[in-house]
């Protein structure tokens, strides 16, 4: 009974566990089963959902896009002598998707790339580390590299991967030397700022181009530009191009051919350096125009600066010394620069004048140095005056007393006023941009009765007006307005829009169109009246202010300026002049910052420039 009893026992105990391992087993199916259903369902997430992203991915480290620089367009003058060119420059820049991944390594890295780029290896592990991971974008580390640093660079790629040597073209400016005052026509190139890259990526830039920062660059930027091409190459491990499979080829940007003429550019450039050097000032500007087209032949603002160091990517130190010069070499004192016009208005007043028919010719006030109201006086600049004047007396002598009357009005006779000058003044061009192809034109200024009450809170007295009416007061013009209303006399009554480029070319220099002059008021001021105001600045060469230009070769027409800004600093030297008189070819217009009066200072500037002309450009045809 024991061992049957026994056999049983174990025989339950034998089924219990073969229950239970049963159950295990089972469990142990159930887990695969569900592990097998998850693989599969995840592979087939994979294969099916994503499998266009990772094939894309993979594709990407195998065969990758790359840009093809749009050669940009170079600047010619008018008679073609080449000005801006490409040349060809090398950086080193990283691809942070073939940086190395280990730590060691890309520390390795960063101590080889510290001394090309002249950083340390902490600043440039720094830049490593905080690349997109998967950003095939190249990332430029050192630019402009030399010889040297070129072949370290090609050494270095080949040692570890994500490193190449990049070939730039950067712009180099010809006449940085001998003419710095084509520094502001031309302008510079420069990196996109972070703030607006998403908008130049938009427009079909890439991350590392460059853009036109200032002056000509900035203005035609998109037609110096041209079109960035593409190329689809296939890489190895290392990221190195192995086979080009496709490509799409750049168009080259469009050339510019200036109106400026180089040669009267830097006659127009020492002639104004020789007046400062005596006056022992610093700062000037210089226009000279083809009143006949708007053509600008000549455009000086001194001083100027090296274009190349932007163009070369200019170091912080160089940068500040820019900034901080009291003298702006940066400012285009010709286009953007502010000042009173001093008596070169009294040409914009006497036209108003005899076109409204306030005067004649033949319209006298005697000056006996100055008129008084009430308890002011507003004087000449003659001691004893001047004595019966006419409207030509008037501009060949500037005779302040003349203008005060026919703009403000004395007595019984009623003049111009204020508001009736400032509707001539815009006709003429000021208190508007004459739309110059360069940035940063500025609009100039003429005062009215509304914005004296509002701006300062005061009523306007008959003294403002006699102020405006010779150019003082709260007036402001810039060089360029100026030689613009001087061309609306010496033309016959057209203002024109002043503009730099004469020609667009393509790659091959082929034109590709003609810049038209366009004109921006005209058949406002009579015939009659314009030939009255040529007598007057003709007489001012012959026997006035200006006479110190009557013995050029050509017959010249001119008006002097002294300008007064400011009770502790001497006033601004002014001259505009037009040659020859009978049919002008060219029209000069000088300022000269603090250098005191436009007849000793501006004058010779002028002499010298149309001396020049005639001897070198002048055709009686």
């Amino acid at each position: 009974m024991d061992l049957f009893s026994d056999k049983q026992n174990q025989e339950g105990n034998d089924s219990l566990s073969l229950l239970i391992s049963q159950k295990i087993i089972n469990w142990w199916l159930i887990i695969i089963l569900v592990g097998i259903l998850a693989l599969v369902g995840r592979t087939a997430y994979l294969q099916l959902v994503k499998g266009d992203d990772f094939r894309a991915i993979a594709e990407g480290n195998r065969i990758r896009i790359r840009d093809i620089k749009a050669a940009r367009g170079v600047i010619y003058d008018r008679s073609r002598n080449l000005l801006v060119e490409n040349v060809p420059s090398f950086s080193l820049a990283i691809i942070p998707v073939d940086l190395p991944k280990d730590k060691a390594e890309l520390q390795q890295l960063a101590e080889g790339i510290a001394p090309i780029a002249q950083k340390s290896a902490s600043e440039i592990n720094q830049i490593l580390t905080s690349q997109p991971l998967y950003s095939y974008q190249p990332v430029e580390i050192a630019e402009n590299l030399n010889h040297d640093q070129a072949i370290l660079t090609q050494i270095l790629s080949s040692h570890f991967t994500g490193v190449i040597l990049k070939t730039n073209s950067t712009r180099h400016y010809l006449t940085t030397i001998d003419q710095p005052s084509l520094s502001h026509i031309l302008g510079y190139p420069g990196k996109i700022e972070e703030e607006k890259l998403q908008d130049y990526l938009a427009e079909g830039y890439s991350i590392d181009d460059y853009i036109g920062k200032a002056g000509l660059e900035f203005f035609y930027e998109t037609e110096l530009k041209g079109v960035n091409g593409r190329e689809q190459v296939e890489v190895d491990a290392t990221g190195q191009a192995k086979e080009v499979l496709a490509q799409q080829k750049s168009i080259s940007g469009q050339n510019l051919v200036l109106t400026i003429d180089s040669d009267l550019q830097k006659q127009a450039q020492d002639s104004l350096s020789r007046a400062l050097g005596a006056s022992s000032k610093k700062k000037g500007a210089v226009i000279v125009l083809d009143p006949n087209s708007g053509q600008v032949l000549a455009l000086v603002s001194l001083p100027a600066f090296d274009n190349n160091l932007f163009s070369q990517g200019i170091s912080s130190v160089d940068f500040s010394k820019l900034l901080d010069d009291l003298s702006q070499p940066l400012f285009s004192r010709a286009v953007s620069g502010e000042y009173p016009s001093g008596s070169t208005f009294k040409l914009v007043v006497s036209a108003a004048a005899l076109q409204e028919g306030i005067i004649n010719e033949s319209t006298r006030f005697l000056s006996t140095g100055g008129i008084a109201v009430d308890r002011w006086f507003f004087p000449d600049w003659k001691a004893g005056g001047h004595g019966w004047t006419n409207v030509t007396k008037a501009l060949a002598e500037s005779v302040n007393t003349f203008f005060y009357i026919i703009g403000g009005g004395y007595e019984d006779f009623v003049g111009l006023g204020v508001d009736k000058m400032k509707e001539y003044a815009e006709k003429f061009g000021l208190n508007n941009k004459l739309g110059i192809d360069l940035p940063n034109e500025a609009s100039g200024f003429f005062p009215s009765v509304a914005w004296k009450n509002q701006t300062k809170g005061e009523k306007w007295f008959i003294g403002d007006t006699y102020h405006v009416a010779i150019g003082q007061g709260d007036i402001i013009v810039t060089p360029l307005q100026v030689a613009a209303w001087t061309s609306v006399i010496a033309n016959g009554g057209t203002l024109y829009k002043p503009h730099l480029i004469k020609e667009l070319l393509d790659s091959d220099n082929q034109v590709t169109s003609e810049i038209k002059p366009q004109v921006l008021n005209e058949n406002f001021i009579s015939q009659e009246n314009i030939d009255i105001v040529k007598r007057g600045l003709r007489l001012a060469v012959t026997t006035g202010s200006a006479k110190g230009l009557f013995s050029l070769p050509l017959p010249v027409a001119a008006k002097t300026g002294t300008a007064q800004w400011s009770s502790t600093k001497p006033p601004h030297a002014w001259l505009t002049a037009f040659a020859p008189y009978s049919k002008p070819q060219i029209v000069v217009t000088i300022l000269v910052e603090e250098a005191g009066e436009g007849s000793s200072v501006a004058l010779p500037v002028a002499y010298d420039i149309i001396n020049w002309w005639a001897t070198n450009r002048y055709s009686s045809n």
